[in-house]
């Protein structure tokens, strides 16, 4: 295990979050993050993994001993006969995807972007859409933690079950977890539906679209009437995987390129963003294929952005998006980036945004260095006043009062963290 004096800044993906602490390590086992937690300990300093650095909030900022978990990568053992995997914690999911493809199995949903580290997208609720499949966080079946003495504690529904309530969802503030253990399924195929959609339609039959589909997710663009819908759906096959050309296109020329310049344009003149944002939202045509999930639901995301998204119980999405829409329409805010729409089913994690109830998700994200704080302070007045829970790794102003009243667990939380 390599100990460094820390002399560079850490930088989270955004750019909106640097850390300066004492010092770093890359331990390579479990065994070795043990070590490094206690020394820490006897030094008197806090502890902080960071993974990707995919997080807007400073939840990964440390300021004592920053353990980066690089090395800590990797399938430790597959059970078929459980249907289970357990990974190393730093393991990238676009690294745990390609590999459970080539064992032939898959997680049952996932987000819409790879590059996080399984422990990093696990702790803060990263989630994709489903209409009976939860978040990441949800299909954790054991947890191996090493808590704030040294000591490694396993963690499952039959084993420390009090902490593993807590624990899958657990914003690192329970300890540095080492390995994970998630259920997965026989590789499948989904089938997907891309389309463009009036706003009034899609608010209107977004119930019907909802029951309808296993995964059903859209994106508004403002200042304009134009959304982009897209339905995930599990099919029998055969596979007809996006064209190499044709995929690029959409993919990296149109969501990326394309995007990179038309959001670089409309920060330099913010008076054009409604004009441009009007010839973007056609730009994406209609479009279906089937492949394996992680290529349907993830997608690369190269322009850099910083976001805020809040889960609102799933009947309360439209309204909110309605009023975020007239916000937007009196103000003097330009808007280039579209606001994202997903949902989720009710699960049994604590501090998971979707704890307890049916959610929907409404995300809105600014183009790095233009100034997103007015935007997101009239989106947050918004969310709160629906009973909005904020995304534990998205930008948000909420203090612990606030995330008490919105989360009928935290006190459980809190109490087991202590």
């Amino acid at each position: 295990m390599s100990t460094v004096r820390a002399t560079r800044a850490w930088r989270n993906w955004a750019g909106t979050v640097t850390a300066r602490p004492v010092r770093e390590v890359t331990p390579a086992s479990a065994a070795e993050v043990a070590d490094a937690v206690r020394r820490a300990a006897e030094d008197g300093l806090r502890v902080k993994t960071a993974g990707a650095g995919h997080s807007f909030t400073a939840i990964a900022a440390a300021d004592g001993l920053l353990i980066r978990p690089e090395l800590l990568t990797g399938i430790r053992r597959i059970d078929r006969t459980a249907m289970t995997v357990t990974v190393e914690s730093g393991t990238p999911l676009k690294r745990l995807n390609a590999a459970l493809a080539r064992e032939g199995l898959s997680l049952t949903n996932m987000g819409d972007i790879m590059e996080q580290t399984v422990a990093g997208a696990t702790s803060t609720g990263t989630h994709g859409t489903g209409r009976d499949s939860a978040s990441i966080s949800a299909q954790i079946t054991a947890l191996e933690l090493v808590t704030a003495d040294g000591s490694t504690l396993h963690c499952s529904k039959e084993e420390n079950p009090e902490v593993f309530a807590v624990a899958r969802v657990g914003l690192g503030a329970l300890g540095v977890i080492t390995a994970i253990t998630f259920a997965v399924e026989p590789l499948f195929l989904l089938n997907a539906r891309e389309e463009p959609m009036t706003f009034d339609r899609v608010t209107a039959e977004f119930d019907a679209l909802y029951a309808e589909n296993e995964h059903f997710e859209f994106y508004w663009f403002p200042h304009t009437g134009n959304c982009n819908t897209k339905r995930n759906n599990r099919s029998a096959g055969p596979a007809a995987p996006l064209g190499a050309v044709s995929g690029w296109i959409e993919d990296e020329l149109l969501a990326n390129g394309l995007f990179q310049a038309v959001n670089s344009l409309g920060r330099a003149v913010p008076a054009a963003i409604p004009a441009i944002a009007g010839i973007a939202s056609r730009a994406l045509s209609a479009r279906t294929y089937t492949d394996i999930p992680y290529k349907v639901f993830t997608s690369p995301r190269r322009v850099r952005f910083v976001e805020m998204e809040y889960a609102l119980p799933r009947e309360a999405a439209v309204p909110a998006l309605r009023e975020v829409r007239a916000m937007i329409e009196r103000s003097p805010l330009r808007i280039s980036f579209p606001v994202e729409v997903r949902t989720a089913p009710a699960d049994d994690m604590a501090l998971s945004t979707a704890s307890g109830r049916e959610s929907a998700y409404i995300a809105v994200h600014m183009y790095r260095g233009t100034p997103y704080r007015a935007y997101f302070a009239a989106v947050e007045r918004i969310m709160t006043a629906h009973g909005g829970r904020p995304h534990w790794g998205k930008l948000h102003t909420r203090d612990a009062a606030s995330l008490a009243e919105v989360y009928p667990r935290f006190g459980e939380f809190t109490a087991v963290r202590d």
